[in-house]
């Protein structure tokens, strides 16, 4: 049962408060009004229309009393008068059968009093006018006919109680929708400056405020983000100098490789070459996103820049970018990103397309190759840091198994994802989705 309910409860923190707000006002209102309408306007009701029937018991008395045409024009008027009752006296005439008995609440009341005090056959018509109730009671040789204004058997009480109920409910509403909404700003603020700081982006203008949980999220936020920042530059720094100290002594094996004349130092120099290629990776992928900041960068021109210096190895490479658009990155490290998978679609492939468009709220870069593909239950572990496949082992192709998982951490670090799938060459298929 409680998963339909789910289905329709609000999803964000204003809309949960305020419908733990208006709940309890709406019951509250609801009984108030039940109680009102089960008591006060019963009462009041029955007793205004009691009144009214007394006025005609009154009338109806006199009249039986005072039979003459003088007397009976002077209870016509005093009724006129007094009781704002309009009769007139129908001589000779009997009460119709056809004639529509009250069926509403008011009428309902007046029936009930008619009965009590009048005693006597009659007849009500609460649809024949809108400002006044007709009653037809039956006398001995005529038919009394009485037209009662509405305002004698109707309490205004009603509309004023009905009035305060929705007018004090809109204020409480109301008040309650600004007080809420203040509260769950520095929340929303919260969250867009914890997106903005995984996605690189400054946050140096966030401040704690609101209420004192907030806060101090908030100032936990802040600890973190210190922290983080505080744990990359150590490590890009140890890493740093130690890529640094091996590269003195590797430098001097190569100069003492060149010193040795004759002597075959192929596969030497080519171990030296193979770990200085393994320090620039473990560098690279160690500087992570860096320091650089996003800026609004055309995806089209970076992806021609890439292309371009990748075909300078001889390779075909197609383009294709439907618009041109702008999209917050890291040029430099989303352009380490995009080489890495181009050099990989080149290592194993010879026909490679590369291909830009606008999807959803979003951009959308494919690269296709036609080469052997990855197996669809090794495409996640190619992600991991040093973790290659069988065929990548190749030393004409191989790598430190860093390449994948620097991409990654670029374009989540700018707020997307990576995707690999079936290429529709056979190959392997790299999707990238970027938000704008």
């Amino acid at each position: 049962m409680a998963f339909p309910i789910k289905t329709y409860l609000p999803k964000s923190l204003l809309g949960r408060s305020l419908m733990i707000i208006v709940i309890p006002l709406i019951l509250l209102q609801l009984v108030s009004g039940i109680i009102f309408f089960e008591s006060h306007w019963d009462k009041v009701s029955l007793r205004l229309a009691r009144g009214v029937a007394g006025d005609i018991a009154s009338v109806v008395n006199l009249l039986r009393i005072k039979t003459s045409a003088k007397n009976q024009l002077t209870i016509i008027e005093i009724a006129k008068d007094n009781m704002q009752l309009d009769v007139k006296i129908r001589e000779g005439s009997i009460l119709k059968k056809d004639i529509v008995v009250a069926s509403d609440f008011m009428g309902s009341m007046l029936v009930r009093a008619m009965h009590e005090y009048v005693r006597k056959p009659f007849q009500i018509d609460t649809r024949k006018t809108s400002r006044h109730v007709s009653v037809d009671i039956q006398l001995a040789n005529a038919v009394l006919h009485i037209l009662i204004p509405r305002k004698r058997l109707f309490s205004s009480t009603v509309f004023v109680f009905v009035a305060w109920m929705v007018g004090i409910s809109l204020i409480l509403f109301g008040v309650a929708t600004i007080f809420m909404r203040n509260q769950v700003k520095p929340i929303q603020r919260l969250a867009i400056a914890a997106d903005d700081f995984g996605k690189g982006r400054d946050v140096s203008n966030f401040k704690p405020e609101g209420a004192t949980e907030v806060r101090r999220a908030a100032i936990a936020f802040l600890a973190m983000r210190e922290r983080i920042l505080r744990q990359i530059s150590q490590r890009t720094e140890m890493l740093a100098g130690v890529s640094h100290d091996l590269r003195t002594p590797l430098t001097r094996m190569r100069l003492q490789l060149e010193m040795l004349g004759n002597y075959d130092t192929t596969e030497l120099k080519s171990d030296i070459a193979e770990m200085e290629h393994m320090l620039d990776g473990y560098l690279a992928f160690a500087r992570g996103e860096g320091s650089e900041p996003p800026v609004p960068t055309n995806v089209t021109l970076l992806l021609q820049g890439v292309v371009q210096q990748a075909r300078r190895k001889g390779r075909d490479i197609k383009l294709v970018s439907k618009r041109t658009c702008e999209v917050p990155l890291r040029p430099s490290a989303f352009k380490r990103c995009l080489t890495n998978i181009l050099e990989n679609a080149m290592n194993f492939g010879k026909n490679i397309t590369v291909q830009s468009c606008i999807r959803g709220d979003g951009v959308e870069i494919i690269i296709d190759d036609d080469g052997p593909g990855i197996p669809e239950e090794k495409r996640e572990e190619v992600f991991k840091p040093f973790y290659r496949i069988d065929h990548s082992r190749n030393p004409d192709t191989g790598g430190v198994g860093l390449g994948l998982s620097i991409a990654r951490d670029v374009v989540r670090g700018s707020g997307g994802d990576i995707f690999l799938e079936r290429s529709s060459q056979g190959g392997l298929r790299v999707r990238i989705s970027l938000p704008f």
